[in-house]
């Protein structure tokens, strides 16, 4: 049987592009994994990676090497999470990550319950408004917001999502309601992490720029702020739906919304998904 050592280590570096991030993710020192990937170059008498010491390279060698022990890699996974699961006992960790709002307000409610239901499973869950980089930091899945773009993940649409242009009652009564695009040109736009304001007129998108006198990448700062009267907001709907049933903010210019965009789960496009994965991902699906 294939001696296994130094092919988990050689297939991290791989994927993280770097020896200190695959240690980094296999929780161990950057001398081990160099040490093991030299023993498994050493036992199969050839050159997988060239590093020096500003760059790491892997060879045509080694990227075949790759290709062939990843896939016996997942296919080990996929067989040990296959039984676990028919035994009604799904095992190991799931790696998450959300933008920060949408995951403490709806994905880790689900996530914990999914866990009761499962309690041999492990957590660790990052919630970010950047977008994370799946593969090489290894998560099983993320939740993206808003229209995806061309992307080597896998996706499911779990919900749809409604963008609100909206203000408090006394700003417009101070400042008057706009009726057309543009304008806003002649209003305090409160600028989240975009530059620019979406929405389509006569079936054409138009862009609106965003002037700089007020920023912050908080949609729960920007919520606050269209309360108090600072001027117009725009944010989905998960954000300003009670405040706007409540009238505490007022809706604009909805002739010229966009059309719903939507919550998606993404997640690797490895031929043997895990089962745990494919489990919540189904849940999630499910539930939203």
């Amino acid at each position: 049987m294939t001696n296994w050592e130094g092919i988990n280590e050689f297939i991290c570096v791989v994927e993280c592009e770097s020896f200190t991030a695959a240690a980094q993710r296999l929780n161990v020192s950057v001398a081990h994994v160099s040490r093991r990937i030299s023993q498994l170059e050493l036992r199969l008498g050839a050159r997988l990676l060239y590093r020096t010491t500003r760059k790491l390279t892997i060879t045509e060698t080694g990227r075949v090497y790759y290709q062939q022990v990843r896939q016996v890699q997942d296919a080990l996974q996929a067989a040990e999470q296959e039984v676990m699961t028919m035994e009604g006992n799904p095992a190991g960790k799931l790696r998450i990550t959300a933008p920060v709002y949408y995951g403490e307000q709806f994905l880790a409610p689900l996530v914990n319950n999914f866990l009761l239901r499962y309690p041999g499973l492990q957590l660790d869950m990052v919630l970010t408004n950047k977008t994370v980089d799946l593969i090489q930091e290894g998560f099983d899945l993320a939740i993206r917001l808003g229209t995806l773009g061309s992307s080597r993940l896998m996706c499911r649409k779990l919900s749809r999502r409604t963008q609100y242009l909206c203000a408090a009652p006394d700003y417009l009564a101070r400042n008057g309601i706009p009726q057309q695009i543009g304008d806003l040109g002649k209003h305090r736009c409160l600028a989240g992490t975009v530059e620019h304001w979406r929405f389509v007129e006569q079936g054409r998108q138009r862009t609106f720029r965003l002037p700089s006198g007020w920023h912050c990448n908080s949609g729960l700062a920007l919520k606050d702020a269209a309360i108090k009267g600072l001027g117009i907001v725009q944010l989905p709907d998960y954000y300003v739906t009670e405040e706007l049933e409540k009238g505490l903010l007022v809706s604009l210019l909805d002739e010229f919304r966009l059309p719903d965009d939507g919550v998606w789960v993404v997640y690797p496009n490895n031929k043997h998904l895990s089962p745990r994965v494919r489990l919540l991902v189904d849940y999630l699906v499910e539930c939203l």
